[in-house]
């Protein structure tokens, strides 16, 4: 029998391969709707709402780890999020806080993953030093809306906290520190920023390091975890052990560091348990 030549053979492989009961059907792919929303250096949101940050950084890498699955990340806001989840839009949401309004809502909840604060800024002047941020009450405050904010004890809505502060409110941090460096004290002298978005800033801003004043003691502390639906396409212990070796081989801590954030108090000793 004469030998097939190379034309012939992939003649041959496409034809077994069209053949009735031979054909290749992938196997299924679970798709994971994360929902983000405004929260940099975490996640940021550029023209068509491409998300940038450490977020997509880290799914991108859980996903190349774990074929079987597709992470789909889709925009929401601090004010819209609970609304969303409700209404099914996304099943999960990472680097969140479970006391921030997700009492009632029958979740799974990761270890903590991150450790972040928020801290106040104002404008140097003469005369100012940490003191002028001991009564933020007698201040006229810019911070983000639907946040959740020490100083307010968590309240988030916008009427009830203009009843008890002279506030405003925004949807950017880059807003609220030009609102600030403008020196317009009757609209704004202090804004609530979180700590690696003002240093991020900094970094990128280095003139702004002797114009603005900070906090000695934050606004607040907090730790940031997954938040995931009971039931859905996956649950927060599933995505915590898809993001261990991660973990294990420190490329998330190096992503952590590129993005200016902080690990959970103990760092990777924690991590490595989970």
């Amino acid at each position: 029998m004469a030998r097939l030549t190379p034309w012939q053979r992939l003649l041959l492989i496409l034809a077994l391969y069209l053949s009735p009961g031979l054909t290749y059907s992938a196997p299924p792919v679970t798709e994971i709707v994360v929902g983000a929303y405004y929260f940099p250096p975490i996640a940021d949101f550029g023209p068509g709402q491409k998300p940038d940050g450490l977020l997509p950084e880290l799914v991108q890498q859980i996903e190349a780890s774990n074929p079987g699955f597709h992470f789909r990340i889709v925009h929401t806001s601090p004010k819209r999020r609970y609304m969303d989840f409700d209404a099914g839009l996304y099943d999960v949401i990472f680097f969140e806080n479970p006391d921030w309004g997700w009492s009632g809502r029958d979740i799974s909840v990761s270890p903590p993953l991150l450790m972040e604060q928020d801290i106040y800024v104002a404008l140097r002047k003469p005369g100012r030093g940490p003191d002028f941020f001991n009564d933020i009450g007698h201040r006229k405050i810019v911070a983000l809306a639907g946040y959740h904010y020490g100083f307010a004890a968590g309240e988030t809505d916008s009427q009830a906290l203009s009843r008890s502060f002279t506030i405003e409110f925004s949807d950017s941090n880059n807003r609220n520190l030009q609102l600030i460096k403008a020196d317009r004290p009757s609209v704004a002298e202090i804004a609530v920023i979180n700590r690696s978005y003002l240093q991020m800033h900094l970094a990128r801003h280095p003139e702004d390091r002797d114009l603005l004043l900070t906090s000695d003691q934050p606004d607040q502390s907090y730790l940031l975890r997954i938040i995931a639906r009971k039931g859905g396409a996956t649950s927060a212990d599933e995505l915590t052990h898809m993001l261990q070796p991660l973990i294990s081989d420190g490329r998330y801590h190096k992503m952590v560091e590129k993005w200016g954030l902080q690990l959970p108090g103990n760092g990777l000793t924690v991590l490595n348990q989970l």
